[in-house]
């Protein structure tokens, strides 16, 4: 019994060290985050009309959070962020907030070695970097609108083929189904080995 309690100890303590390990490389998702991903349902129809155009997949608020995973699997979130970033910032109305929100956007994604910079030509960041002491609603118009254009014509089209945008519209998940497939082949082929043995040793 004492053998069997230091073992199912050990066992819970590498199952805690692989959790911590997990959400370390992951990103640490949250609980509150995974169960809404969980919970979000979303319907082939609409899913479908996602690939009639980048804009029906952005206005969309299920298509918006799909492409977003999408985007952190190529590591290129940061385009969307700044997307979303600069939708909100034209929503402000009072100065000090328009200056405010103008200078984190700026110093999150468009300054030299910004956190998540995006990829911008060298005339774009210079007339926002110009603009930033007085910095109005429409600052970012010209480097959104490249970000835009980079989302649409490249990632957007490689949603289109991604196993995140295929599940969706068809309705259930791919990748289990073709390891479940794999799995079955392999365990006949198996059995086919073990049957010829048995045959030549009688």
């Amino acid at each position: 019994m004492e053998t069997s309690f230091v073992l199912f100890s050990q066992l819970n303590m590498c199952e805690t060290k692989e959790k911590a390990f997990f959400k370390l490389i992951h990103g640490g998702l949250g609980k509150e985050e995974a169960s809404k991903e969980a919970k979000t349902r979303v319907s082939p129809e609409e899913a479908v009309k996602w690939g009639e155009s980048f804009d029906k997949l952005l206005s969309h608020r299920d298509g918006l959070d799909a492409f977003t995973r999408f985007l952190k699997t190529e590591f290129s979130e940061e385009n969307i962020e700044f997307w979303i970033a600069c939708e909100d910032f034209k929503k402000n109305k009072e100065p000090q907030q328009i200056t405010l929100k103008a200078k984190a956007i700026y110093e999150k994604f468009i300054q030299s070695d910004a956190p998540q910079e995006v990829n911008l030509d060298f005339h774009t960041k210079e007339v926002i970097t110009k603009s930033i002491t007085q910095p109005t609603l429409h600052s970012f118009d010209a480097a959104q609108s490249r970000v835009y254009q980079l989302m649409e014509q490249d990632s957007y089209t490689r949603f289109l083929k991604s196993d995140i945008y295929l599940e969706l519209i068809e309705g259930r998940p791919r990748r289990p189904t073709n390891l479940r497939r794999r799995s079955r082949s392999f365990t006949y082929n198996e059995f086919q080995d073990v049957k010829s043995d048995v045959a030549i040793w009688l």
